[in-house]
């Protein structure tokens, strides 16, 4: 129960997380424009490397380490504090390169500045520490405070098109606070630092082994903004950032799981449990596919109406960007179950460096002839045909450890109640006029069609789910 206590709680954080910017983004669509959007967006794609520079692979690494050693205080406060020392000692150099980078640009400066609140925020980020010890209440509660007031800051502070550096604050200091927030509660979990027998410096090979597939998997979304930025212009960049949002708000969710899984998994793996382990991960995959198939489906069906109701009638071609890229729903739903709560558990970090690595190598290989040629629609196409390629890799390595007749043992049922939603979805999309009640209407009819015919071809989920329910009642 403690695994569903956790998911709701991350998913419900990432549901927040889903209708903050479900509330801002139409509003600074129209303030900003596209031109003060993709300001945003490229900007904000260069310092994420800097950032992914200064943080490594911690926050993978550091939730899996401590999931290994928390029953033991004085282990886990001993890696803590190692692990906290080299962040800090890696975000000073990441920011330093930062400052000699913006020393020579001429354009954006000040932007660059501001959004370099998100550096220093990754200083102060021990986020790891409580999701390895699994407990996610207290950093959902205090990031959706700083969540709240962010929202009601952009709305108080944002109003017109040259309130770009405005909101780029706004969004950069509440991260900053949202991390600051859980040192409170830092003393009833952790002992106080003892530097006699500290060694740093053990962690840097592990770390840097997670930050080479963290590296790669931004390469999908933060390169193909800047090369959007460079080979066409950064209002197409802008195109690309919002099409992508949309789809991994709604993705939020299904990636909630691995963030919930990954310290479950670990501390079972240290265990050697392998048995529940099994069982975990084939009831985590089809999880995932029951949520993600149907979602991929969902959005494709109302995006061409969606896009310009949501954003406004600039950002209408970012409807069929959604169309587009709303496979990746289903492929990276795949690959955070097998690369975040198989492969990581087992310290098969090698192979899912493997897996994004590749996945970056052919994003790069083909994004600049798919922009030059196909521009905003084609770096969305890369973006899908490189999550492709981290998806299927993992799969092969896997491929005789996992049993894939039970992984997909469902997947059929999920992909014919989710195309017959689709079908009914779209054409009411096409009949009906776009608004909060009739998109409403929408989901909730597409929710009901495909449970309902999860009912009639008697998907195992469905069934168990329902018994569990007669066992609560």
């Amino acid at each position: 129960m403690k695994v569903v206590r956790n998911y709701l709680y991350n998913a419900g954080y990432q549901l927040l997380n889903l209708i903050v910017p479900f509330i801002t983004v139409p509003y600074i669509a129209r303030v900003l424009g596209p031109k003060g959007v993709g300001i945003n967006s490229y900007t904000n794609s260069i310092i994420t490397y800097f950032l992914l520079l200064g943080t490594l692979g911690i926050t993978v690494y550091g939730n899996r380490e401590i999931a290994y050693h928390r029953d033991d205080i004085k282990e886990r406060s001993r890696i803590f504090w190692e692990i906290e020392f080299l962040q800090l000692i890696t975000i000073v150099i990441a920011y330093a390169l930062f400052l000699g980078f913006d020393f020579f640009q001429t354009q954006y400066k000040a932007y660059f500045l501001l959004q370099s609140l998100w550096i220093i925020a990754g200083a102060f980020d021990i986020s790891w520490l409580f999701m390895g010890m699994e407990d996610f209440k207290k950093t959902v509660l205090r990031n959706t405070l700083v969540k709240l007031i962010s929202l009601a800051a952009i709305f108080l502070f944002v109003k017109t098109a040259n309130d770009v550096g405005v909101y780029i604050f706004i969004i950069g200091i509440a991260q900053v606070l949202g991390n600051l927030t859980l040192w409170p509660y830092l003393p009833r979990v952790i002992q106080k630092p003892v530097f006699k027998g500290m060694n740093v410096w053990r962690h840097l090979g592990p770390t840097t082994m997670l930050f080479i597939p963290q590296v790669a998997a931004q390469v999908y979304l933060q390169l193909n903004k800047t090369m959007l930025g460079q080979f066409d212009s950064v209002i197409a960049s802008g195109y690309y950032d919002y099409a992508d949002k949309l789809v991994k708000m709604a993705l939020a969710v299904i990636t909630a799981t691995g963030t919930v899984m990954l310290p479950h998994m670990s501390n079972l793996a240290a265990k050697g449990d392998m048995k529940r382990f099994n069982n975990a991960l084939y009831k985590s995959f089809s999880f995932v596919s029951f949520l993600a198939i149907p979602l991929t489906f969902g959005i494709a069906a109302v995006a061409t109406t969606l896009a310009p109701w949501y954003y406004g009638e600039q950002f209408a071609i970012v409807g069929r960007l959604i169309i587009i890229e709303s496979p990746v729903a289903i492929l990276i739903g795949w690959s955070n179950v097998i690369g975040l709560q198989y492969l990581m558990p087992l310290k098969r970090v090698k192979s899912y460096t493997k897996s994004v690595t590749y996945g970056a190598i052919i994003n790069i290989v083909i994004n600049i002839p798919l922009i030059v040629s196909l521009g905003v629609n084609g770096a969305t196409i890369a973006t899908v045909i490189s999550e492709s390629v981290v998806t299927g890799y993992q799969f092969w390595v896997v491929r005789h450890d996992i049993r894939f007749s039970r992984l997909f043992v469902d997947a059929w049922k999920y992909f014919v109640a989710a195309i017959i939603m689709f079908i009914v979805v779209y054409l009411l999309n096409c009949m009906m006029v776009i608004s909060i009640g009739s998109l409403t209407a929408q989901i909730v009819e597409g929710i009901l069609i495909y449970i309902g015919v999860l009912l009639v071809l008697q998907a195992s989920i469905i069934v168990d789910g329902l018994q569990l329910l007669g066992k609560k009642f």
